[in-house]
């Protein structure tokens, strides 16, 4: 019998970053470009992002890194395994963004997020691919409790069958949000949505679970 740890690297999940031409430095590209859009739409001097399970922070960091005004952006990566908060505190360094902040922490837990919330920009890329439909769900219906009033949340899931992704656009909806954008690149199977929440605001719990990662 051989015992196979089921458990995935996430840090070595990273690498296909590497290839310009992977299906996930595709979806890297489109992330990045709705964080420059959403930067490009909001005015205001000082703004607030997380970036929940952020892994090693490309998107975030690699979006502000060439930017003139990322001064304006307090930014907290959230982020459970610990070789990949330490690549993204070197990236950060690296790239010199002062207002950025790699937590080791279970993005799961609204404890996690006692100094990040409220925000006015969610960044949810690969999270809702890898935790169960009843917690995409649930992950959804939490999203007041973590955003600013007109906050927008970015987020990726894969379109592989059984599809989840009209179900993901419907209960955003019935969240308060509006959508902006809708990614389905034709060739691969992720997709990248872009909704604005419209609701009212709802205080963070100290604590209590939002979602468990199950791949």
């Amino acid at each position: 019998m051989v015992l196979v740890n089921a458990v995935p690297d996430w840090h070595a999940w990273h690498l296909p970053y590497d290839d310009d031409t992977s299906p996930l430095s595709q979806r890297l590209r489109l992330v990045r470009q709705h964080i420059n859009d959403w930067l490009d739409q909001r005015p205001e001097a000082s703004l607030r992002v997380v970036s929940v399970c952020a892994g090693q922070g490309h998107d975030l960091i690699g979006a502000l890194a060439p930017r003139s005004d990322a001064h304006r952006v307090r930014a907290e990566l959230i982020e459970y395994d610990p070789r990949n908060v330490a690549a993204a505190r070197m990236g950060i360094a690296a790239a010199r963004l002062d207002g950025i902040t790699a937590t080791e922490a279970d993005a799961g837990d609204f404890a996690a997020y006692h100094t990040a919330a409220p925000a006015d920009l969610v960044v949810l890329a690969g999270v809702l691919g890898n935790i169960s439909d009843e917690d995409v769900r649930a992950t959804i219906n939490a999203l007041p409790r973590l955003c600013a009033s007109e906050a927008t949340v970015i987020w990726t899931r894969t379109r592989r069958d059984p599809d989840l992704t009209p179900a993901i656009r419907g209960w955003f909806t019935d969240a308060g949000f509006a959508e902006e954008a809708f990614h389905a690149p034709a060739g691969v199977l992720f997709s990248v949505g872009v909704h604005r929440f419209h609701g009212r605001p709802q205080p963070t719990p100290p604590s209590g679970r939002i979602f468990t990662f199950v791949a």
